[in-house]
């Protein structure tokens, strides 16, 4: 049927006022982001694939994951601990830095990854992060900014810490869960940990110390408490 909202349905001249034309423009600006959650990376690309077969696989996109799958420097990329060796380098704390991320222009401004192109995924942007020399996982996070539609696990958007560092803000965007009965265990992990016995043996022995040293007793006497009762 014929349009009841606007000008076009009576006939009348389109409204001139100009804060109706500032409102229109100020409605196209907060245009939201779609962050879309999957439990794995192995979804996300399952998922970029298909976005291909959509009417939708032009749309400006990013993938936002982890260096242990991002992260192509020789020595940083090999190491048990990626994310510390990849900020003492940015920090140049040894007198080294990291070649790859000073050309990440390189990789979120090429053209395979623009809009123009077809959707892709992990493996397609590590692959041309090589080719290009330049650090995936820092070009996703440029490439977020101009993005309509950002894929991450679930811990991306659950975990604050996370959503801090990586500078994700879900106010105003729409956020998608996939398979989202798994959000209760993810939530969990987000604020759990792992530790060995001998690990709780050496907190115990350090906190000793500090009680024994009237070093903030009030403070480690609890502490210590809890270690002896864990172990």
């Amino acid at each position: 049927g014929p349009c009841t909202e606007c000008s076009c349905s009576s006939g009348k001249e389109p409204d001139k006022d100009p804060s109706h034309t500032k409102k229109k423009e100020n409605d196209r600006l907060c245009v939201p982001k779609i962050f879309f959650g999957t439990r794995t990376h192995k979804q996300i690309t399952q998922i970029s694939r298909e976005l291909k077969r959509t009417a939708y696989s032009c749309v400006p996109m990013s993938i936002l994951s982890s260096r242990d799958y991002t992260c192509i420097h020789p020595v940083v990329s090999n190491s048990s601990n990626r994310n510390e060796m990849c900020v003492e380098l940015l920090e140049g704390k040894q007198g080294k830095s990291c070649s790859y991320y000073h050309g990440v222009h390189k990789l979120s401004e090429h053209h395979a990854l623009q809009p123009v192109c077809q959707a892709w995924d992990i493996e397609d942007l590590v692959s041309l992060g090589r080719k290009l020399r330049a650090c995936p996982y820092f070009a996703a996070r440029e490439l977020m900014l101009g993005a309509d539609i950002v894929f991450c696990p679930y811990n991306y958007l659950l975990d604050p810490q996370i959503r801090d560092s990586m500078d994700i803000k879900l106010k105003d965007q729409v956020v998608i869960l996939d398979e989202a009965h798994n959000i209760e265990d993810c939530a969990r992990e987000s604020v759990s940990f792992g530790v060995t016995e001998s690990q709780l043996r050496a907190a115990r022995e350090e906190l000793e110390l500090m009680v024994t040293n009237n070093i903030r007793q009030q403070h480690h006497e609890p502490l210590q408490a809890v270690c002896c009762s864990l172990i």
